[in-house]
């Protein structure tokens, strides 16, 4: 399990938004995680089909890789925190923990979140709209700021971020991927080197097993086999270096150590619902 220590976040977008009816995105899907906290009116968020009431005093907590709508019939506003999970060594929370999506909020975090603003300025999103919303320059902006702001408004941000994201913790639930040891070593072992071409082979050599043997075996643990889980892993990494490295798609999957780049772009329209190029454009998963 990670600790606090392990955490590497970099901030990409805070605002408040005032909508008037006009709040209503579908199919959501962005490599980083969303905070909300309501201020006025009402408004629905959809997640794999369960749907939740947004209600003024309360937080809410969208996780990376998670397809969502947004809805609102209303007078409508909040505060929105867009952050990305540098996840370069350590594995991501979202991976350890099933956080809530809805927590109350406390009286101090509009004022927490105010004073993010007042020590990020310029992180407003420019548009809201996530099919129209394509400023990529402003995004590798955002990244280079965190990188140039000063020590002290380093450690704020950080420790902001951080109070918001604690409110969470109290009701969320570890997820416990798998309890056998050698899975988890093979879990570990795909973590750091997802870089690297991953054969089946490698892993049940990890766990003292026949091929065939650890196959089984991992499909009964996590429901999937180990090529579709490597896979996975592999395509939420290139979403998340296309949030923050300007590479091209060639190189991403070559660095992702595809040999094939049309097997790639399959294997991400797959996943992802769009293809590389597709998504790329489609930074609009910036809208709230």
């Amino acid at each position: 399990m990670k600790t606090p220590d392990d955490f590497n976040m970099i901030l990409l977008n805070v605002g408040f938004a005032r909508h008037f009816a006009d709040w209503n995105w579908d199919n959501i899907n962005s490599p980083f995680f969303r905070l909300y906290l309501v201020n006025e009116g009402n408004a629905e968020l959809n997640i794999s089909g369960k749907k939740y009431r947004l209600t003024p005093g309360h937080l809410y907590l969208i996780p990376p890789f998670t397809t969502h709508s947004d809805h609102c019939d209303g007078e409508f506003s909040l505060y929105y925190v867009h952050v990305y999970e540098d996840l370069t060594k350590n594995i991501s929370w979202f991976d350890q923990m099933q956080f809530p999506v809805e927590t109350s909020s406390h009286p101090l975090d509009a004022t927490l979140i105010q004073r993010l603003l007042d020590i990020n300025p310029g992180r407003e999103l420019k548009r809201y709209d996530p099919d129209s919303y394509n400023d990529s320059d402003n995004l590798y902006q955002s990244i280079a700021e965190n990188r140039h702001q000063s020590l002290h408004a380093q450690l704020e941000t950080d420790g902001i971020i951080r109070q918001l994201l604690a409110r969470f913790f109290t009701t969320a639930i570890p997820l416990n991927l798998s309890q056998d040891s050698r899975i988890i070593k093979t879990l570990r072992f795909i973590r750091e080197n997802i870089d690297q071409k991953i054969t089946v082979r490698q892993l049940a050599s990890i766990c003292c097993l026949s091929e065939d043997h650890f196959i089984r075996l991992f499909r009964q643990e996590l429901r999937q086999t180990p090529i579709d889980y490597i896979n996975r892993k592999k395509i939420e990494k290139s979403q998340l270096v296309m949030v923050v490295k300007n590479q091209t798609i060639k190189d991403i999957a070559y660095t992702l150590s595809f040999e094939n780049v049309s097997y790639f772009n399959r294997l991400f329209k797959k996943m992802v619902g769009k293809t590389p190029s597709e998504y790329r454009k489609s930074f609009g998963q910036y809208g709230q």
